[in-house]
């Protein structure tokens, strides 16, 4: 409802980049520009100051900034009263999520969401947990979801359910018999390992940290972008992992691979992550009730992915 070209420019100040505010509008940068210098045009005056392929907000814009603010948290209430009046449960939502939680949790999780509410649209962006908090912070996402901590104390985390994570080898493995091992003992053997910025890699790292015995640390051959290119590698003699539980189902089926618990057992929080607000979008919040609901009566990720 709000002017278009409020929103354009509130988006590139907010971004302070035209190329990061077309993606997030899904326009084309010609057309961001455009809408921007006609606002420029209606009041007059430079709204953002340009140099070195930099930009910053000139005094007007960070006044204009500052009461787009206004306009849109007024806009985002009324239509939160309105629907809330109504009984309306409708819209879009934006959701980033880690790739881990995007490929074995959320599938069934959001089918079974649209299910009750079909006129709710969800769109989704996977990255690394490390990219996802990025999104939430510039407001690019509505609603985050990652598998390692959250160190921003302006952003709300919320936990959704423990995921744990064991080590992974073929068959043939030396350490495929043990019934438990310390994470110690995989010193010894190539590590396939998730690139930096990934919420396992960290959550790994910092597990390490507190553990006697693992330096200089893990032994790394190969990193890589996904956890389905993790075990093709373990899978291929390349070395071994650590990965969640909830990803190997099919492998441990299909003898593939072979999982050994570690001691003591590393685990992990999945959870929802966004900005802190006067008010969240109602779509957002029956989400986040779902989601809790459905975590609670289905405590562990394999079941999801069943």
């Amino acid at each position: 409802m709000a002017d278009r070209r409020l929103q354009v420019f509130h988006t590139v100040a907010r971004l302070l980049s035209f190329t990061k505010a077309a993606e997030a509008l899904h326009m084309t940068q010609p057309a961001v520009t455009f809408q921007v210098r006609q606002l420029e045009e209606y009041f007059n005056t430079r709204l953002f100051d340009r140099t070195h392929n930099r930009i910053s907000l000139t005094e007007a814009g960070q006044l204009v900034f500052g009461y787009a603010d206004k306009i849109f948290q007024l806009y985002g209430e009324m239509e939160n009263d309105i629907r809330e009046l109504t009984g309306e449960v409708s819209g879009a939502l934006t959701l980033g999520a880690s790739t881990t939680i995007a490929e074995y949790m959320l599938p069934t999780l959001l089918g079974r969401f649209r299910k009750r509410y079909p006129e709710i649209v969800i769109h989704l962006k996977v990255s690394n947990t490390e990219g996802v908090v990025s999104m939430v912070e510039n407001n690019t996402i509505d609603l985050g979801i990652v598998e390692a901590p959250v160190s921003n104390k302006n952003l709300v985390v919320e936990s959704c359910r423990e995921d744990s994570l064991v080590a992974i080898m073929p068959p043939n493995h030396p350490l495929s018999g043990e019934g438990t091992i310390h994470i110690a003992q995989l010193l010894e053997y190539p590590f396939i390992c998730r690139e930096e910025g990934s919420g396992t890699r960290e959550v790994i790292n910092e597990y390490m940290g507190r553990m006697e015995g693992c330096q200089p640390g893990l032994n790394i051959a190969m990193e890589l972008g996904s956890p389905e290119a993790v075990k093709g590698a373990v899978e291929a003699g390349m070395g071994v992992s650590l990965v969640s539980s909830a990803t190997i189902q099919k492998e441990l089926k299909l003898g593939t691979l072979v999982a050994v618990a570690l001691d003591p057992p590393l685990t992990r929080p999945f959870s929802f992550v966004h900005q802190k607000q006067k008010f969240r979008i109602r779509v957002m919040e029956e989400l986040l009730a779902f989601a809790h609901d459905y975590c609670e009566t289905h405590p562990s990720v394999e079941s999801i992915s069943a």
